[in-house]
């Protein structure tokens, strides 16, 4: 069996975005349910794809699939806390890309969950993999670069 995820520092994200919490992300129990970190997650990628790699949702050339996804839960939140989200770029192979994805308290010093997506980037008309997009490895590189 591995050891236990910990939190992990801001330090070791290098691309972040705002997220507020909604009425509807909290559960019976007062807090986000787990499930909604997975919706952060997703948008915190998208929001990375749209806004700084050139990703055109819908009637783009390419899109990423999402093949694999885990999450690690440290400290709860709950609405209407303002959250931020945290990006790193791992495993870059020929059309894939692991993300890892951090979630703060906004300006808090370490993760409250974090995990990762991996992306395979397919062609959106045959969804057939293809080379990572060009805008998209550049984006990761002046992300990586600070």
């Amino acid at each position: 069996m591995s050891a236990r995820p910990l939190p992990r520092p801001r330090s070791d994200f290098r691309w972040f975005a705002p997220i507020q919490t909604r009425w509807s992300d909290n559960d019976q129990y007062g807090h986000v349910n787990n499930v909604v970190y997975y919706s952060y997650f997703d948008t915190v990628v998208n929001a990375f794809l749209i806004n700084k790699a050139g990703l055109v949702p819908v009637t783009g050339p390419w899109m990423g699939l999402v093949v694999d996804t885990r999450c690690s839960f440290f400290a709860p939140a709950s609405y209407p806390e303002p959250l931020e989200a945290g990006l790193a770029f791992a495993e870059r192979g020929r059309s894939s890309l692991r993300y890892e994805i951090g979630i703060f308290r906004a300006d808090g010093p370490e993760t409250l969950a974090h995990g990762h997506f991996v992306h395979v980037y397919v062609d959106a008309e045959n969804r057939r993999p293809i080379p990572l997009p060009g805008s998209l490895t550049a984006a990761i590189d002046a992300a990586a670069a600070g």
